[in-house]
């Protein structure tokens, strides 16, 4: 997200860790790693769950300086849960890019965050490094054709040692994420694709390309016809025929940035724009509608007549990312889109504030029924302190609120028996966290069993079940 190659010669002031909400609390960094096998366990872990979590988020390795911009600010660091036979065990890995590299050697933060114009120069981190912002591969952790990837916003994800979480490098998949990646893509269980998309300062402006199962390119960065400006994208949705990218207005803007303004600018008035894109390569299929704001897609599956169906978490707009302060929340979505006739029909599935929507992964691309997500047990007004279950076909819901604990991004956890979810909390009071498994048939009544986690884990971002 750079868009500048050199800096002012002058460092950037520290941020002021102690009063910023995103590095105290349930944020505050960890800079501890440790291997830990044999964890507590309350309760009983299911013995037909084999496999483990991984769990990607911001946590600086040193002290930021400069600005720092939650979710898009912070080194990577990977959180390990492995279960296996009723026994645990936990591993947590910074993500060592060469930034990461650099600043260990220096025992300092020598790059800001990425809405810096400062670079680093020659005279301080060497020739190859000098004029370059900050890699942040710290948002999401994906399994593909025999890679380990922890995946960044817009640019190479860093493959991972699967044995140990040893960064291995920049990682391409053979091409196909040649000018990068987002951080969400999404793979289909029927045929072992991964698609992903990217969006770019220049042209071309979005792009995307598809990995095949056994890692090799099945399609190179292609240009997404239709799109004449840079606009930010964070996830998207995939069906057995389509990619769909809700465009959201949230446009960047170089010349407001270079004179003090913001890098984002929020224009309603544009719309949101939901791309159609054959996977078998045809042309896009546009369809216009009123603006709101998408962080992350549940899941996507086609219809037989034709049309196809989207769930979703949908914004007003992107609140403080567009420099606007007041209250927003959100609503999980099912949208029935027409690509045909270019209709949208919104239903609302709930109300319910709520984030980080998640469905069985295996169900990708095809008819799902259970979407969780992390709300609020107490209304719009209260904290997002909760896991909330929806049955899409009954209307039905049903939670689990943790006795004085924060909870993050639910994941779905098959066991070889039966069905789980599983989730990171940490103890607002005591500072510990644990690993939460409940049964996937009646997630609300509580966990079958906790695992006592060696460090507090800080609130992080997204992750995935590995079945062993």
């Amino acid at each position: 997200m750079s868009v500048t190659d050199s800096g002012p010669a002058a460092r950037p002031a520290p941020v002021d860790v102690a009063h910023h909400a995103h590095l105290t609390g349930l944020f505050e960094p960890q800079r501890e790693e440790v291997d830990v096998r044999g964890l507590e366990v309350v309760g009983e872990l299911p013995r037909d769950l084999h496999g483990a979590y991984l769990r990607n988020g911001p946590n600086p390795r040193f002290d930021p300086i400069g600005t720092y911009i939650y979710p898009l600010d912070g080194d990577a660091m990977v959180h390990r849960i492995e279960l296996d036979d009723g026994t645990a065990r936990y591993t947590n890995r910074f993500v060592r890019t060469p930034m990461v590299v650099a600043e260990e050697a220096a025992g300092q933060a020598i790059w800001p965050g990425v809405t810096d114009f400062y670079t680093p120069g020659e005279d301080e981190v060497g020739p190859e490094l000098a004029g370059t912002q900050r890699e942040l591969p710290d948002i999401n952790i994906v399994r593909h054709g025999g890679r380990l990837l922890a995946m960044a916003e817009t640019t190479l994800p860093f493959g991972l040692d699967p044995a140990d979480l040893r960064t291995l490098g920049r990682e391409t998949c053979d091409g196909a994420l040649a000018i990068g990646s987002t951080a969400h893509p999404k793979i289909d269980p029927v045929n072992g694709e991964m698609v992903l998309f990217n969006y770019l300062l220049e042209a071309p402006y979005l792009t995307w390309s598809v990995v095949g199962a056994d890692g090799s390119v099945v399609r190179k960065p292609t240009p997404v016809a239709g799109v004449d400006k840079s606009i930010m994208i964070h996830d998207m949705a995939l069906t057995e025929r389509y990619i769909v990218l809700m465009v959201c207005p949230l446009v960047f803007d170089i010349e407001a940035a270079m004179t003090g303004g913001s890098i984002l600018d929020w224009r309603p008035d544009d719309g949101t724009r939901i791309a159609m894109i054959p996977r078998d390569g045809g042309a896009v299929r546009w369809v216009d509608h009123e603006a709101y704001w998408v962080w992350h897609f549940a899941n996507a599956f086609d219809l037989p007549d034709g049309r196809v169906s989207v769930d979703y978490v949908e914004w007003p707009y992107p609140a403080l990312l567009a420099g606007d302060p007041r209250p927003c929340e959100a609503a999980l979505i099912r949208a029935v889109i027409d690509p045909a006739s270019g209709r949208v029909a919104r239903d609302v599935v709930s109300d319910r504030d709520m984030e980080f929507p998640r469905v069985d992964d295996r169900q990708i691309t095809r008819r799902h029924r259970a979407v969780a997500t992390v709300g609020k047990s107490g209304g719009r007004e209260g904290d997002m302190d909760s896991l909330w279950f929806f049955d899409t076909e009954s209307g039905s819901e049903a939670h689990w609120k943790p006795d004085g604990c924060s909870v993050g991004e639910p994941i779905f956890m098959p066991g070889a028996d039966h069905e789980y979810w599983g989730t990171i909390g940490t103890d607002l009071a005591a500072g510990e966290s644990w690993f939460f498994v409940l049964p996937a048939e009646d997630p609300s009544s509580g966990p079958l069993a906790k695992v006592r986690l060696p460090i507090r884990v800080p609130a992080g971002l997204h992750g995935a079940w590995l079945q062993a």
